[in-house]
């Protein structure tokens, strides 16, 4: 295997599927089978998830929400969806622990460093949830900040694309894609792969990203065996 401990984003959009918001169980089961195949070949699988198919802190402060405010339910909406993302795990009997930036004890544990690292050491899921814990910063920050913390091989960030392109591929039907590409050609190129915070944090911490379709069945899997699947940003 390529990689020994990952952490994979998923967009909260992601879990819609053909929905216009919400969570569809369908795609939920199919993500949770997804990720049962790499924790049963050994992996130390950490999760952040975003929020967007319920609540996005920058469209709430656009319609009149207090930003900080807006940005705290934005954080609470990961939480539900690592609370569904955790139950469609264990279903697939996969031992799985949510820990929240954000205390909530009776539904989740408190994000603490060392304990993270000792359930991924047991072979458990670990689901990251409540963003940072602080307005402003969005969970692609929150995915780099904690692959830093656990000294993760490598950020996954499933998407419904296959890479990154040079323009978005479902506009122009010209877009190139690129099967690696430095963290310097993608800032000069202005390529939208995280924002710019996530990304800088990324890049100072020599932490590959994988950009990959995380919606083809056995795409994550493939990413883990190190074939060439999606775009590979690193130094």
């Amino acid at each position: 295997m390529a990689y020994k401990r990952i952490l994979l984003k998923l967009s909260g959009e992601a879990l819609m599927g053909e929905r216009q918001y919400g969570i569809d169980p369908t795609r939920l089961a199919d993500y949770a089978k997804e990720i049962k195949k790499i924790v049963e070949a050994g992996i130390e699988v950490a999760i952040v998830i975003g929020g967007g198919n319920i609540f996005r802190g920058v469209a709430g402060a656009s319609n009149g929400i207090d930003r900080v405010q807006a940005d705290y339910m934005g954080m609470l909406a990961t939480c539900i969806n690592g609370l569904a993302l955790q139950s469609a795990l264990e279903d697939e009997d996969i031992k799985t622990r949510l820990l929240t930036a954000i205390k909530m004890e009776q539904v989740a544990e408190p994000f603490i460093k060392r304990r993270a690292v000792r359930h991924l050491e047991k072979g458990r899921v670990v689901i990251f949830g409540g963003g940072t814990g602080n307005p402003y910063f969005t969970t692609d920050t929150a995915a780099v900040l904690r692959a830093i913390e656990i000294d993760a091989d490598v950020i996954l960030k499933g998407t419904r694309v296959d890479g990154i392109y040079n323009m978005d591929p479902e506009k122009n039907e010209d877009a190139i894609k690129f099967d690696s590409i430095s963290y310097k050609d993608v800032m000069s190129k202005g390529l939208k792969v995280m924002d710019m915070t996530a990304f800088a944090l990324s890049r100072e911490n020599n932490l590959p990203i994988v950009v990959f379709d995380m919606n083809t069945k056995g795409n994550l899997e493939k990413v883990i065996s190190g074939e060439n699947i999606g775009t590979i940003v690193d130094k």
